[in-house]
């Protein structure tokens, strides 16, 4: 069941700040085709500090989000703090992670993950046999 609101989101967000413990990256996955297309939200993630791993069927990524006010800065009011972002996704196998294609564009992290031709849906050609494919069947009578 989807969760739309969660009145403890806040909370438990930043209990996870607090106590330091990474944030999941927020996730769409849908269907193109035969594309499963994957998208992470990474706001204010240096591109260069994203680790992304797929083994065993399961991607894992990770990125950090650092601080972007200069040494000595004294903060008014602090909301995004330097963290850790993480995400596991188990991936199956029936897609084809040896052509993973990965692009980072404007805090999204966008995964394109092609079908194996395995899962991709065949066509079964139903022949229909000639008078001559048919034999008559003859019935012995004691």
């Amino acid at each position: 069941m989807l969760v739309h609101t969660d009145p403890l989101r806040d909370l438990a967000q930043l209990t996870r700040l607090l106590d330091g413990n990474p944030a999941n990256a927020a996730m769409d996955a849908y269907r193109v085709g035969d594309v499963i297309n994957v998208e992470f939200d990474l706001p204010g993630v240096d591109p260069s500090t994203v680790d992304l791993q797929i083994e065993r069927g399961e991607l894992r990524l990770s990125a950090r989000r650092t601080s972007t006010a200069p040494e000595g800065a004294r903060y008014l009011v602090r909301e995004r703090a330097a963290s850790t972002v993480t995400r596991r996704v188990v991936l199956g196998d029936v897609l084809d992670v040896d052509h993973v294609d990965a692009e980072y564009t404007d805090g999204v992290l966008h995964l394109r993950i092609p079908l194996r031709d395995t899962a991709k849906p065949k066509q079964i050609a139903i022949r229909r046999p000639s008078d001559a494919d048919r034999r008559a069947i003859e019935v012995e009578t004691a």
